[in-house]
């Protein structure tokens, strides 16, 4: 099996966690960080279940950054 490094973000929405993944369109959530991010890790499971996984192409992120805005 290939190993393949995700950029991973959580927050929090009200009681629930949320993580994504910045590279896929692919969130979960739970009531906790690490139920939020377990449950991604079964959702990339899931997704990439019919799939060759050599076949599939992830965006490649080269540098995450955080920006302050004016709104």
């Amino acid at each position: 099996m290939k190993t393949k490094t995700l950029h991973t973000i959580v927050w929090k929405e009200g009681k629930l966690f949320v993580a994504k993944f910045l590279e896929l369109e692919l969130a979960s959530q739970g009531k906790t960080r690490e139920e939020a991010i377990k449950n991604l890790k079964e959702a990339l499971d899931l997704y990439l279940e019919d799939e060759n996984v050599s076949n599939v192409s992830f965006p490649s992120i080269n540098e995450v950054t955080m920006q302050t805005v004016t709104l």
